[in-house]
């Protein structure tokens, strides 16, 4: 049995599987999912699995160089953002880079999956870049 709080196996599976530099979308509800990208689809209803409580997960397992931030995020400003800003606070998602939701939902195609969860907030999505452990 698993030691971490991660026990989807496909999401597991993913986190393992992630070499330096792969990109993993965590999003909302309505965040279209490119063609031909991996969805591991964790929504049960609105709001079950959350944003945050999916992405603290995720980093328990995964190394983060870097995310990626819709601009839209801070001006609408859904309850994630202060979790996220605590997160980056604390170092657990390296560099941040910002940019307008239309570029970011085009470098969605190009991650290795998108992680969908049950949030129902604007804008509360992120692109994980794998980092390395050593």
């Amino acid at each position: 049995m698993k030691k971490t709080p991660l026990l989807n196996i496909a999401l597991s599976r993913l986190v393992a599987s992630l070499g330096h530099g792969d990109l993993v979308v965590i999003g909302d509800a309505g965040l279209p999912v490119p063609p031909g990208v991996e969805l591991i689809d964790l929504a049960l209803t609105p709001g079950v699995p959350d944003f945050i409580g999916t992405l603290r997960v995720v980093l328990s397992e995964m190394q983060v160089e870097r995310h990626v931030l819709a601009e839209e995020i801070f001006a609408k400003a859904p309850p994630a953002l202060a979790s996220l800003e605590r997160l980056n606070g604390e170092g657990l998602l390296g560099a941040r880079q910002a940019m307008a939701h239309e570029d970011f939902k085009q470098l969605t195609r190009q991650a290795r999956a998108v992680v969908r969860t049950g949030e129902c907030q604007p804008y509360s999505n992120i692109i994980l870049v794998a980092g390395v452990t050593f």
